[in-house]
């Protein structure tokens, strides 16, 4: 039985993509992994192929026209077997211990046929090049170990959401939400960890420092000249996740999420406003103004919470001193909790 499928979208990642698969592969016969080389140039696909000889059982290859990484996930859950599903990027890597645990407590759930719809599980900021690591866990938030639902949880903390890395699926919930990433777009894991929420019923938090989170490449999408730069597919995604769920409908069966919900677009809406005001021409603060106006147009009640309770409405501040304040609150979190 698989109680896992990884998938692995990798385009041009022949230097770092073992590293990530080896750990995976610590699994064993209860896992599978699909490796998506997503058109790429390098030797990713040869590499791919090697595994999918090597461990025929366990590992299969996927070669597709470049679609970017949404196309990548929507890959591997079409061709998903396992009962839960993780996306692990090709730069990162799981603790091999941790991975035996989170097995262990799989199988026991499945004896008991008490298997949660969703598992959180901690992940680490790893600066690998600077050798040092920032956990990011939920233990204030959950009871660990405990099977629970939206109500039973406590709050989370201003630095604390609910990220792919942290999040492990159960397949069938995902194929119940009906997500489906876009092509050739960055961000969409934000889509990914927020748009399959309201089908969760159930979830658990194991508190197991599994996801190593790779940071430090100067071509990551995480670093901050690259999220100017692309900073319209962040607006693009910003939009997505925030029409993706109808939150004044959640709110009446499911107020704990609904307000989370509302937090978590309130962070992107955040990074989107912040990095405009980063590149600071006129046309980046019209695009800031259009993206909070496309909200108030959409939807009236979450632009008006967005801006009298939660931290986005601090981005939206009127003048050029609201702006420097703005950018001041940022880099002081920046520095505080070391996030790129």
């Amino acid at each position: 039985m698989k109680y896992i499928t990884f998938t692995v979208p990798c385009y041009n990642s022949e230097s770092y993509m073992e590293r990530c698969i080896d750990t995976l592969l610590s699994g064993g016969e209860s896992v599978e992994i699909i490796i998506v080389d997503d058109g790429s140039t390098d030797r990713t696909g040869e590499i791919a192929d090697r595994y999918a000889k090597n461990y025929p059982t366990i590992v299969k290859a996927i070669h597709q026209e470049n679609g970017g990484h949404g196309a990548g996930v929507n890959a591997g859950l079409l061709a998903a077997t396992g009962t839960y599903f993780k996306v692990v990027d090709s730069d990162d890597w799981l603790d091999e211990f941790a991975l035996q645990s989170l097995l262990e407590q799989f199988r026991c759930w499945e004896e008991e046929t008490t298997q949660p719809d969703l598992v959180i599980c901690n992940y680490l900021y790893d600066h690998y090049y600077e050798n040092t690591v920032k956990r990011m866990s939920y233990r204030n938030v959950f009871a660990p170990g405990k099977i629970c639902t939206w109500q039973e949880i406590r709050s989370f903390r201003p630095s604390q959401y609910l990220v792919m890395h942290s999040l492990w699926y159960r397949t069938d919930i995902l194929r119940q939400s009906g997500i489906r990433l876009p092509k050739h777009t960055f961000y969409v894991d934000n889509l990914f960890a927020n748009q399959p929420l309201p089908f969760v019923k159930t979830l658990c938090y194991l508190n197991l420092d599994l996801y190593h989170y790779f940071l430090g490449r100067d071509d990551q999408s995480v670093n901050e000249k690259v999220l100017m730069s692309r900073i319209d597919q962040q607006i693009r995604v910003t939009k997505l996740v925030a029409l993706s769920t109808d939150l004044e409908k959640l709110a009446q069966t499911q107020p704990k999420l609904a307000r989370y919900l509302t937090r978590n677009i309130s962070i992107m809406m955040s990074i989107s406003c912040i990095h405009l005001l980063l590149i600071g021409t006129p046309e980046a603060k019209q695009k800031r103004e259009s993206l909070w106006m496309y909200i108030k147009t959409h939807n009236k009640k979450l632009y008006h919470d967005l801006k009298r309770k939660t931290i986005s409405g601090f981005t939206y501040l009127p003048g050029k001193i609201g702006d420097a304040l703005t950018l001041c609150g940022y880099r002081t979190a920046k520095r505080i909790y070391q996030f790129n």
